[in-house]
C-alpha cells in the first residue's frame, strides 16, 4: 500500500496509480528542495479554435514512460496478448481524467495575463502504443476567449511528474485565424530560473511551485 502522504508531491503519485487503477507500493518522503520527477510524460497539444476567432480549449495527447506504463496495465485483461483496445482501457480512461481533476490537470491557461478556468474534460480515451499509455483529452474553457496574448503552461507544481513536449509538433493550433502564430519553450530552452517562480507563475504557494521552474510554455498571439 501506498505509505501515508507527507508532501503534495505523494498526493500526486496516489493520484496518478488512483487514476490507472493500480496499487504500487512506492512513497515519497522528500523536501521540496530535494523534489525530482518519478513519472515522465510527453506532451502534444492542440489548441481549439471556432469560428468566430474565440479559443475555446485545449486537447493534449500525454505519452506516459515506459515502466509507469507496464505498472498500469497489471491485471489488465486484453483478448489478444500485448494489444489493449479503446473499450479494453475505457475504465481506466475515466478514472484518469476524473483523479488528474485534483491537479489542475497540470494545465494553467492565461488570456491575456488573467487566469482561466477550464471545465471537465470531454473526448478522452487512453490507447497503447509501442508499450507506452497514450492519455488523450480535451479540456475546454469555461468562457471562450479572444485575446491577444495567451499563454498556456503545462507542468507538475511539485516536479513529481516531469513533462516534456514532443519532439516533432508538440503544438498545433487548429482552426486559428491565419494572422494567429505561436511559440513554445521548453525549460533547457534556458526559460527555467529563478524568475519562474515569481510575478508570472501560474499557481500560488511557496514550495509548491518549485516545478514552475521546469514548465513548458506555450504562447499564441493574434493581432
Amino acid at each position: 500500500m501506498i505509505g501515508q502522504s507527507r508532501l503534495r508531491g505523494d498526493g500526486v503519485l496516489r493520484g496518478l496509480l488512483r487514476l490507472l487503477g493500480m496499487l504500487a507500493a512506492l512513497s515519497v518522503g522528500m523536501a521540496a528542495a530535494e523534489a525530482h520527477p518519478h513519472v515522465w510524460i510527453t506532451s502534444t497539444s492542440e489548441l481549439m479554435y471556432a469560428p468566430d476567432g474565440s479559443i475555446t480549449g485545449v486537447r493534449h495527447a500525454w505519452t506516459f514512460d515506459d515502466m509507469f506504463s507496464t505498472y498500469a496495465l497489471q491485471g489488465i485483461e486484453s483478448k489478444k496478448k500485448g494489444v489493449y483496445t479503446h473499450e479494453e482501457l475505457a475504465p481506466l480512461a475515466q478514472t484518469n481524467v476524473e483523479s488528474l481533476k485534483e491537479f489542475g490537470f497540470f494545465s494553467f491557461a492565461k488570456a491575456d495575463g488573467k487566469k482561466q478556468k477550464f471545465e471537465e474534460p470531454v473526448d478522452y480515451f487512453l490507447e497503447y502504443q509501442g508499450g507506452l499509455l497514450v492519455l488523450h483529452f480535451t479540456l475546454p474553457l469555461k468562457t471562450p476567449v479572444r485575446p491577444k496574448v495567451l499563454a498556456l503552461e503545462v507542468f507538475d507544481p511539485t516536479f513529481f511528474v516531469d513533462f516534456k513536449l514532443a519532439e516533432k509538433d508538440p503544438v498545433r493550433l487548429v482552426g486559428a485565424p491565419e494572422a494567429c502564430k505561436f511559440e513554445f519553450q521548453r525549460p533547457n530552452d534556458g526559460a527555467a530560473s529563478a524568475q519562474a517562480l515569481g510575478e508570472q507563475n501560474f499557481t500560488d504557494g511557496g514550495n509548491g511551485n518549485f516545478g514552475a521552474m521546469f514548465a513548458n510554455k506555450i504562447t499564441v498571439t493574434c493581432p
